[in-house]
């Protein structure tokens, strides 16, 4: 088991609700012409098959001595968690929930079996609070180059019976490195109401630019798209932004919710915008996606590229 074992759920994929997308199916490529009786079919190139490079494993790592409880030197915050420094860091900064971070991981459970690790050549990215309660509340209490070890009650990571096909059982224990922290957007002042200058439409759909590109044209239903994202729900919560990937998300306009394919079509490239995007046109009240946002959500967009 990997990272998914710790995320609650998939950024782009789910949470922009982009379709199984497919893509248009080529046409056939006419037969070839038929070589004329003298003439000597040509032979196929030979092709020399190669091996795909596969990610390292991560290593089977022993479980720490004091796996199956906590030390008395740990420290212990009011909702359950225990957590010690193995090894002190240089930063002075701790992540806040609406930031991201680079991290490198393993965990066990409490009887040593490890059960998931990141690359060891590859950190992991995530943001803050995509993750279980107990790696939320733990990773604050870091700063960049600390090592720390935490031991998470069942209530603050899967349970004692997880829903989650996989996800490992009861009390958990990681050794967590903080590499790097990304900082993330600010929560928008205006959240729970649009200013007046904001612009509303027949659907309901509330935005305002806050940023005019220098591009000339607006994309249609048809075209993908490049954007940078960040959404929050009404409560102020930060559940999916495209700045923790350090990249912008390539999308198909037509494949995600009806409040995006509206107000994209209203930008122009390098346009910023805030939506304030009605239940009715995100994922309703009470999402038949598994682990979508519910209700009224507030999107800033970045309409980077029209492809």
């Amino acid at each position: 088991m990997r990272l998914p074992s710790l995320i609650r759920w998939s950024s782009i994929s789910l949470l922009l609700a982009l379709a199984c997308e497919k893509e248009a199916p080529k046409p056939a490529d006419p037969p070839p012409a038929s070589p004329p009786p003298s003439a000597e079919a040509p032979k196929p190139a030979e092709v020399v098959p190669t091996a795909a490079p596969q990610p390292a494993a991560p290593p089977k790592l022993p479980a720490p001595p004091d796996v199956a409880a906590p030390p008395s030197d740990a420290a212990r915050t009011k909702s359950g968690l225990s957590s010690k420094v193995i090894s002190k860091g240089t930063g002075k900064e701790k992540p806040g929930v609406n930031d991201s971070v680079k991290v490198s991981y393993a965990g066990w459970t409490k009887d040593g079996q490890m059960f998931d690790a990141s690359s060891p050549d590859k950190p992991t990215s995530f943001g803050v609070s995509n993750v279980i309660p107990g790696w939320v509340e733990g990773l604050q209490l870091m700063v960049v180059g600390e090592k720390r070890r935490l031991w998470i009650p069942a209530t603050l990571a899967y349970g004692e019976r997880p829903a989650m096909p996989g996800a490992p059982a009861g009390d958990l224990v990681f050794d967590v490195e903080l590499i790097e922290i990304v900082k993330g957007p600010e929560t928008p002042k205006d959240l729970l109401k649009p200013p007046k200058d904001a612009t509303k439409t027949a659907s309901g759909l509330v935005y305002k630019i806050l940023k005019k590109g220098t591009g000339t044209k607006s994309p249609s239903p048809t075209n993908r798209v490049s954007v940078h994202y960040s959404g929050w729900s009404k409560d102020g919560k930060l559940f999916d932004t495209s700045l923790s990937r350090g990249a912008p998300a390539t999308l198909p306009l037509n494949g995600v919710i009806k409040g995006w394919t509206e107000a994209l079509q209203l930008m122009k490239e390098g346009d910023k915008a805030r939506l304030w995007i009605p239940a009715a046109l995100a994922y309703g009240d009470k999402p038949a996606r598994p682990g979508a946002p519910g209700g009224d959500l507030v999107f800033d967009v970045e309409l980077v590229a029209i492809q």
